[in-house]
């Protein structure tokens, strides 16, 4: 009666089981909970977490930790929270091995949407990379300009956002630059969480030839990414929805 019974159970997670590998297969990186929330909000498939966690156990497709990656962490300084859209953006760089050699990618991310507003892809990250992707977020988020609107910019306490240009053009547009305390691994965590994901959903699962590759695909990323990636911190909503709802709910 046992195997009976495990026999159909196997054969009604057949089919979640198959969505499962095709989901995995896009997304090597995705653990149990956004496994779910994909087949609960986005394909519609009534499953609970417990479920989609034994059936991914059972059939390894689970994520290994790798705990020996654990960052120390010193004294560390209180995260600001971001209340609204445009309040707080955090702007970091991270870089990728392609066949003319690395490729610099900075990105600049609003905290309360998750939505990526500003990037810049060079052979080089220097000042004038990161004012680029600070300036098309801007350009997007505030086209009637910046001024006054009280906008926070956290970063690390690296040479690109403490450089004397960097910072006299955030004084300028009177952006208030906010930088993460040293040997503080949560001080930009929102922003290098989204880089984490960029790199797991594009750039670790593809060979790259060079930068214009690179711009491409991180353009077409970025954009189905800000309109339909499902974030746990949002309720398993996009970032484009999180911003689009605050705008409805300050009209009502």
């Amino acid at each position: 009666m046992r195997r009976k019974t495990s026999i159909a159970v196997i054969e009604r997670n057949k089919p979640i089981l198959k969505r499962m590998e095709e989901l995995k297969k896009e997304h090597p990186f995705w653990g149990y909970r956004r496994i779910w929330a994909h087949l609960t909000y986005v394909d519609q498939i009534v499953v609970n977490k417990k479920r989609v966690y034994n059936i991914m156990k059972k059939n390894n497709l689970l994520v290994n930790k790798e705990t020996k990656l654990r960052a120390k962490r010193g004294s560390l300084r209180p995260k600001p929270q971001a209340k609204k859209p445009n309040e707080i953006w955090g702007i970091d760089m991270t870089k990728i091995k392609t066949e003319i050699g690395w490729v610099y990618v900075v990105v600049v991310l609003d905290w309360y949407s998750k939505k990526i507003v500003g990037k810049q892809v060079g052979l080089v990250s220097k000042t004038e990379d990161w004012l680029e992707a600070l300036d098309e977020g801007l350009s997007k988020q505030y086209p009637e300009g910046v001024l006054g609107k009280e906008l926070n910019l956290v970063s690390d306490n690296g040479c690109q956002p403490t450089s004397t240009r960097f910072m006299k053009t955030c004084n300028t547009l009177g952006i208030n630059q906010i930088f993460t305390s040293y040997n503080n691994p949560k001080g930009n965590a929102e922003t290098e969480r989204s880089i984490r994901t960029l790199k797991e959903e594009l750039f670790w699962i593809k060979e790259w030839k060079g930068v214009k590759q690179v711009e491409d695909a991180l353009s077409e990323w970025v954009e189905n990414y800000n309109r339909t990636y499902l974030h746990s911190a949002l309720g398993y909503r996009s970032p484009e929805w999180a911003e689009e709802n605050f705008s409805k709910q300050e009209v009502a």
